[in-house]
């Protein structure tokens, strides 16, 4: 038992997500990209110096990484204890994004840095960015029919990239030149270093102030609590095993579905998670490294139970068998670039549907669940420069019991927008025509989806290369409890004047664009929840007033008969639902 008092204990724990908030903060401000710099796509965290488990992590960061930098960290303190990387020294920072080795895809960079007290590592600091491109077969790394992780970009184990706070030339010079404008990187790589160096100024701070041992134990109980409050919420789930499949469009490579076939055993106060069953590895980029799925399954249950505190300790009661033997478990050289923005949210959505009857009041219908996944590469010969865009987009919410779900929301796996478009057009030579949501794709329901994004996008000048790994192109946003499944995405890309879809529907790759092509992207909206025929007719019509609606998909989708400017036939409305 802890003597620390509840007050001390909650002041500790406020102070360590604060050092975790303050590096995030730091990150996104310094770097270049707009991609972290405005999208937030990264993340910051404080990890155990015995085995890399997880103490703390910022409140701004991406959720899907919760997981996965705690294996890679606890990769790294392995490597370096056998011998595989060089022990540090003070103000050594290692980078790593090797999938295999605790990560996601290639383009997610992590650096770690010990923390060290009187001479010893008390504990390590370590963050993840999204670099806009590490090489590979197209610019921005989403290669779609990549078939091996080399097509994918450069791949690299931990090595020392900072040396007692020195940048190492030679390593990072070996970087530059396997990456396309490499020259910028250098804003996002000293961002990136900042921020662990704020995260130590901050921790010391907190160590002075209440002493190393107090801080220790501060930890130790906390972990101890995040357990028994995660334990405590299971509870609510009846005990007994439930189901659910979730699909993935295709691979990128072979035009077929992967299935996601999850069971749940809730045994009281823990739960298993077994994927036997599902899909084999695939041979395009929508596997799935082991860390991913793990880390998709904790994110899902935090989505459920969002009091418990972030911690190693919330995920001891969740037990996820290992999948052996299918496209969750990737193994090398399997191609991944898809599976932190697009599989690991089709894994939460199997979550919330397999446990959407058991906890009707808690769980939602399936969110867009997917990233949008958009990079355009290419030059500007007249101007003497390249460029790698990243766009990623938002998409509609799955419907809840306490109402509709939010329109053009961050993706499942965290808190990232997209770049404001003043941003987009500026840095690169675009011009955004449309930007509005995707309207009536929410999936009808009691409580109904929200909706998905709208954009469409010219390239201005120069010449580029298009790829897409995006999802639910195929197969809409499932709906819970009677609800309808939202709308698919769409994409359609405009050459000389000539539309055309892509094969995969949501995936494809090195398209060329020259001046003046465009790409129109309709992202997905969410699940719709409860049945369509009990929704509130006021509701329906408010939809319809502000055109989110057309009288007829009233009538079609909830069995209302409402005028275009939002009256409603009470009467009609009575009839047709009996009918229905």
């Amino acid at each position: 038992m802890s003597t620390l008092d509840p007050i001390t204990l909650s002041v500790i724990q406020s102070g360590l997500q604060q050092v975790c908030d303050e590096m995030d903060l730091s990150f996104s401000r310094a770097a270049f990209s707009p991609v972290i710099a405005e999208a937030n796509d990264r993340s910051d965290g404080i990890y155990s110096a015995e085995d890399g488990s997880l103490i703390a992590q910022g409140s701004q960061g991406l959720p899907v990484f919760v997981g996965t930098m705690q294996y890679s960290t606890r990769t790294l303190i392995e490597w370096i204890a056998d011998g595989r990387a060089v022990a540090p020294k003070p103000g050594d920072i290692y980078i790593v994004n090797d999938p295999y080795l605790g990560g996601t895809h290639l383009m997610d960079v992590r650096f770690a840095m010990p923390f060290y007290r009187d001479g010893r590592i008390f504990c390590w600091l370590s963050n993840t960015g999204h670099w806009p491109d590490t090489g590979g077969a197209v610019p921005g790394g989403f290669s779609a029919s990549a078939t091996a992780v080399e097509q994918e970009g450069l791949r690299l184990p931990p090595v020392r990239l900072f040396k007692e706070g020195v940048l190492d030339p030679e390593i990072y010079g070996i970087i530059c030149s396997n990456i396309r404008v490499s020259d910028q990187r250098i804003g996002d790589v000293k961002a990136q270093a900042a921020a662990l160096y704020v995260g130590q100024s901050r921790l010391t701070r907190l160590l002075d102030r209440y002493g190393d041992d107090t801080v220790r134990e501060a930890i130790a109980e906390l972990r101890v609590r995040a357990a028994e409050q995660m334990r405590a919420s299971i509870r609510e789930i009846p005990p007994g095993t439930y189901t659910s499949v979730a699909y993935v469009d295709s691979d990128g490579v072979v035009n077929e579905p992967l299935e996601i076939r999850l069971s749940i055993q809730a045994l009281g106060d823990r739960l298993i998670f077994d994927f036997a069953g599902s899909s084999p590895p695939c041979a395009g980029p929508m596997n799935s490294v082991l860390a991913t799925t793990m880390s998709s399954v904790y994110l899902a249950t935090r989505h459920i139970f969002p009091d418990v505190p972030i911690s190693a300790g919330a995920f001891e009661p969740l037990e996820v068998i290992r999948p052996e033997g299918t496209f969750l478990d990737a193994q090398y050289p399997r191609p991944v670039s898809g599976c932190a923005a697009e599989v690991s949210q089709r894994i939460a959505e199997a979550v919330f549907v397999a446990l959407a009857e058991a906890l009707p009041d808690r769980v939602t219908a399936a969110p867009a669940g997917s990233s949008g996944n958009f990079a355009l590469g290419g030059s500007v010969p007249e101007e003497g420069r390249s460029f790698v865009m990243y766009q990623i987009s938002g998409g509609g919410y799955g419907g809840w019991a306490g109402g509709d779900g939010i329109s053009n929301g961050c993706s499942t796996i965290g808190i990232s927008k997209a770049p404001p478009v003043e941003i987009m057009e500026q840095q690169f030579p675009v011009l955004y025509h449309r930007y509005a949501l995707h309207e009536g794709s929410g999936g009808a329901g009691r409580q109904r989806g929200g909706f998905g994004l709208d954009y469409e996008v010219e390239l201005r000048k120069g010449t580029a290369r298009a790829s897409f790994v995006m999802d639910h192109g195929r197969f809409g946003p499932q709906g819970v409890l009677g609800g309808a499944d939202g709308q698919v995405n769409r994409v359609v890309v405009t050459q000389g004047g000539v539309e055309t879809v892509p094969e995969h529907l949501s995936k494809a790759q090195d398209i060329p664009l020259a001046a003046g092509d465009r790409v129109r992207v309709a992202t997905p909206g969410g699940g719709g929840y409860g049945d369509p025929m009990t929704r509130e007719a006021a509701l329906v019509a408010e939809d319809v007033r502000l055109g989110r609606y057309t009288p007829e998909q009233a009538r079609a989708l909830f069995g209302v008969v409402v005028s275009a400017d939002g009256v409603v036939d009470a009467a009609a409305t009575e009839a047709a639902r009996n009918i229905g």
